[in-house]
């Protein structure tokens, strides 16, 4: 379990994110056309999953923002931008914002995705969404750097994140 804020209120995670050089563990997403994505789709590139609450505020929407724009500078990168919402959402998102250099998956069919990956809210009125935090996996399939936010409502540390993808192989 890992402790974080929503307004300076404490509220728990269930696990802890996978730990630098583990196995990151496989997911089943569901993307904005119904298809199931795996990481393992994506093996020969590296992998950055922006993990986020919803599409429907604003410092994730930023962050889907931004990892956008960035994504173009790393042709060997995907960008995985993750959240419960419905695919429905992830989608209107994209197509009003332009946006086309992520991936945006939801984890609605696979709930096992916040437990796995330590990001599933236990408590409070979040219960139920993903924390926000970022893995980058290398494409050995291995965890080269996690963040977890400590605060919901800040932005993940976009220039650590963007360092470890180049360091990472991407």
């Amino acid at each position: 379990m890992a402790t974080i804020t929503l307004g300076g209120k404490p509220t728990n995670t269930i696990g802890q994110l996978p730990t630098n050089g583990s196995t990151a563990p496989t997911f089943s997403l569901t993307s904005s056309e119904l298809k199931s994505i795996s990481n393992k789709d994506f093996t020969a590139k590296v992998i950055v999953l922006n993990i986020f609450p919803s599409i429907d505020t604003p410092v994730c929407a930023t962050s889907v923002r931004r990892f956008n724009s960035e994504a173009a500078n790393h042709p060997n990168t995907t960008v995985l931008c993750i959240s419960a919402d419905l695919p429905f959402a992830h989608k209107r998102f994209c197509e009003i914002e332009g946006i086309n250099n992520v991936v945006a998956l939801s984890t609605f069919r696979s709930p096992e995705f916040g437990k796995d990956y330590g990001v599933l809210i236990t408590e409070g009125p979040l219960k139920g969404l993903l924390a926000r935090a970022i893995v980058i996996i290398d494409t050995e399939s291995k965890v080269c750097y996690s963040e977890l936010v400590g605060e919901i409502g800040s932005d993940p540390n976009f220039e650590a994140a963007l360092k470890a993808v180049t360091s990472c192989g991407g």
